[in-house]
């Protein structure tokens, strides 16, 4: 993914970003949590929770797939192409059998947020043996640009400005 990202082979927007976590670099077009050890306030706190809330969207869809669809159980060994043919249809496959069929998703397979004691509450996909990225250990890159520490740092001040949600401060109270 990082060859075709540098290479602008998944014709990504450039105002876009990936979220992720310690296991990859921070890049501008990778955001990534602060860490603890450093300046570490309210801003950073509202950034963290943010991103692990868009993370968990991502791992809660991609776990359902997963459960549903086993192909996405190991590597595809097929083209970028193919692999988003294959991305495609299985989620317009999803959102169909969601409509047109009887507990095909329930509520107990997605993980979610206990409100009064902000712990997470995991989803029955997370019972599916070995994902593909569950075995990916942090890395030692460390040397961040500035222009990847500024992109962070303005989705940061965004979140607690203009794009602030009213019980994002509940929440980093508890952590």
């Amino acid at each position: 993914m990082n060859e075709a990202l540098l290479s602008n082979l998944l014709n990504f927007s450039k105002e876009g970003v990936i979220v992720a976590d310690d296991a990859f670099p921070l890049r501008t077009d990778v955001l990534k949590p602060y860490n603890t050890r450093g300046e570490f306030g309210d801003k950073q706190k509202i950034f963290n929770y943010r991103l692990s809330r868009a993370r968990r969207v991502v791992e809660n869809s991609f776990g359902i797939l997963v459960s549903k669809f086993r192909i996405y159980e190991k590597a595809i060994p097929l083209s970028v192409q193919k692999v988003e043919q294959l991305v495609k249809t299985t989620c317009a496959l999803h959102n169909w059998l969601r409509k047109t069929t009887v507990d095909y998703v329930q509520q107990r397979s997605l993980e979610t947020e206990d409100w009064v004691t902000g712990s997470i509450v995991p989803g029955e996909w997370r019972e599916v043996p070995s994902l593909a990225l569950s075995d990916l250990r942090p890395t030692n890159a460390r040397n961040y640009s500035e222009n990847a520490r500024r992109v962070r740092d303005v989705y940061a001040e965004k979140f607690v400005t203009s794009c602030t949600i009213s019980w994002q401060w509940n929440m980093i109270r508890r952590i």
